[in-house]
């Protein structure tokens, strides 16, 4: 499978533009007072005015209309930062009746005030979903049969009657139309990150939903019709639907661990999938499963379009050809009647749980109920979010694996390689700093590595090995490219294996922060050394800094080679008894502190070179006490 870090967005280039582009282009500053009474009523003609009409068939021009709308929107969403929460309320709150959720346009409000990305896009999708719903039930008042699909909806003369046509063209340049921002289904669909999604088109439409409120109250009044609300759709028979155990705590940091190197999550993403996890645990349910969906037809998106050889269909496509969804990558055979190979890869059991959670008609159907507005998001049952979190790290776990690991370990052997080229201060100004004219503390460093080596070195091959000098040659870049080159497979791996490799992970990721803080320091203070500018306790600070990378430059890559001989053999960590196993996860841990502490000392911050000495010495020893009972993964494979 391509690595999803390699693509920057799901949005093809056109609707790139429209959505976080075009509207941005037109700097023109609307008066909110044209826009909106004091009293919160809007002044549908201030907004209508902005939309432009074909000349060939009297369609909308939804790229004029967008770039037109754009500053207006930016004006309606400065007005709802300006206001409190108690202005808000009292100017708006009644107009949002007619959604029967008041409070979740309430929490949308209180959302634009922070802006933080991912809230933005959540509080969008839910939105869009109730007042989709609304809609529906507007809609009803004199019609039959109320369309399935959004863009049907809006497309309607029973909403035109009721709102006016250009109301619902306004309406339709926001949500609806593929030909316009399209923001419910680039959101629902999986193909928006946080990042992509402005939010004053989230403001603007809260505000469009106060005004229809406004028109409907008037067409109520006139016509002595009464709104109804549809009942919501309710799960009968949950435990019919169990397929995974309950998740805890422990699972679910696991999950998080696994987000952030699973190649079935795009980079852009990962706030989305981190979010929803937080949810689960904060026991919001449908904000949890909302996030989730949308993440899951991504991840799976990516894995139809190269099974099937048509990376072509990876972004969202033209208003002229379909998305493709769920619904398609479900399907037995694609467009052109050949075999889909998205089953044979997820294989039987994952297409049965989706099929049964997503499209059987007597199933749950989650996605059809919440992205239409058909489910009480305050009631959402913990059993059923359970299984799509539970199904999720599955696949989070499928397409991770030791392979991981490996790419990381090199990266940061790279980078430490770096550090023998970077420009320093000779020996003799390093020697001649009170405190650092001895090296007894760096040599009996460097004696512990080498005593630790040897009890690891009968597990090396031998080529790559150096009797002579075994701290400068066994730990070298061409003996960890060879130890990486073993592929590890962790697919359908138990817990333990999984929490050990999570670790050795961030413990990978430590080491390369601190070499790349040291790289960074390094040439910084050469720099400012070489133009006298470094006051005398810089300049000692300095000099600290050089003394104390002699024992950290061959200390990094020792613990790096460590982890790698421990992800060869992280399979065997299955033997240990549960004692052991926690004795040796907490060894790890302690690696992992000792990793955390250097990167905060080596900081631009702290810059605390000589405490870096005593930390690896206790490092050192633990990890030569650990080794001397023989406990390392490695160990216990002979």
């Amino acid at each position: 499978m391509a690595l999803p870090g390699s693509v920057s967005t799901c949005l093809s280039p056109p609707v790139h533009y429209m959505i976080c582009k075009l509207g941005f282009e037109k700097k023109d500053i609307y008066d909110i007072n044209n826009i909106v009474s004091e009293n919160g009523e809007v002044c549908w003609q201030a907004v209508t005015e902005h939309l432009h009409y074909l000349e060939s068939d009297q369609g909308v021009d939804y790229i004029k209309s967008v770039q037109s709308l754009g500053p207006v929107c930016e004006s309606v969403n400065l007005h709802f930062k300006s206001l409190t929460k108690e202005q808000f309320v009292v100017q708006y709150a009644v107009w949002f009746h007619w959604t029967n959720y008041t409070e979740l346009f309430l929490e949308v409000f209180d959302v634009l005030q922070y802006a933080q990305a991912t809230e933005v896009a959540l509080g969008l999708m839910k939105l869009t979903s109730c007042l989709e719903r609304a809609l529906g039930d507007v809609y009803l008042l004199i019609g039959k049969d109320c369309p399935f699909l959004l863009r049907d909806l809006l497309a309607s003369e029973q909403l035109a009657v009721v709102f006016g046509q250009d109301v619902m063209d306004v309406l339709r340049v926001f949500i609806g139309s593929p030909y316009g921002l399209n923001l419910r289904n680039v959101l629902w669909h999986g193909f928006a990150s946080p990042q992509e999604i402005p939010a004053k088109y989230c403001a603007m439409l809260l505000f469009l939903t106060a005004g229809l409120g406004q028109l409907l109250q008037t067409y109520l009044l006139k016509t002595k019709y009464i709104l109804v609300h549809r009942p919501y759709v309710t799960f009968i028979s949950l435990e019919e639907l169990v397929a995974f155990p309950d998740l805890n705590n422990e699972t679910l940091c696991v999950a998080e661990e696994l987000v952030q190197v699973s190649n079935f999550v795009f980079e852009s993403m990962v706030p989305f999938w981190m979010a929803a996890l937080t949810a689960f645990k904060q026991s919001r349910y449908a904000d949890c499963v909302i996030l989730l969906l949308p993440q899951l037809e991504a991840g799976l998106r990516l894995l139809f379009t190269t099974t099937n050889k048509c990376p072509n269909r990876l972004l969202t496509a033209e208003p002229s050809a379909l998305y493709t969804t769920f619904d398609e990558m479900l399907k037995k055979h694609l467009d052109n009647e050949e075999i889909n190979q998205l089953p044979s890869v997820l294989e039987e059991p994952a297409m049965e749980f989706l099929w049964d959670f997503l499209n059987h008609q007597e199933g749950p159907r989650i996605r059809d109920h919440l992205s239409h507005g058909e489910i009480n998001l305050k009631t959402f049952p913990r059993e059923l979010a359970n299984q799509i979190v539970a199904f999720a790290i599955t696949l989070l776990c499928r397409f991770s694996d030791g392979d991981t690991v490996a790419f990381k370990v090199l990266e940061c052997m790279k980078s430490i390689h770096v550090w023998p080229e970077l420009p320093t201060v000779s020996e003799e100004h390093v020697q001649a700093v009170k405190g650092l004219e001895g090296n007894t503390e760096t040599s009996s460093l460097i004696l512990k590595m080498a005593e630790i080596l040897s009890q690891v070195q009968q597990y090396l091959p031998r080529d790559c090995c150096s009797p002579d000098d075994p701290i400068n040659s066994v730990v070298t870049e061409r003996l960890l490219v060879k130890l990486c080159d073993k592929h590890v497979c962790t697919l359908y791996s138990p817990r333990p294996v999984l929490e050990v490799l999570v670790v050795l992970r961030k413990i990978c990721t430590q080491c390369h922060q601190v070499s790349e803080q040291v790289i960074a320091s390094i040439e910084l203070r050469y720099k400012q050394w070489m133009k006298k500018t470094l006051r005398s306790r810089q300049r000692h600070n300095y000099l600290r800094m050089l003394n104390s990378i002699k024992f950290l430059f061959p200390v990094l890559r020792l613990i790096l080679l460590l982890i790698t001989l421990e992800v060869i053999n992280v399979h065997l960590v299955c033997k240990k008894t549960p004692s052991d196993y926690q004795q040796y996860l907490k060894f790890l841990k302690s690696i992992l502190q000792y990793t955390e502490n250097l990167v905060t000392y080596t900081s631009p911050e702290k810059n605390k070179w000589d405490e870096t000495e005593e930390l690896t010495n206790k490092a050192l020893i633990k990890i030569r006490n650990f080794s001397d009972r023989k406990l390392t993964l490695i160990q216990s494979a002979t």
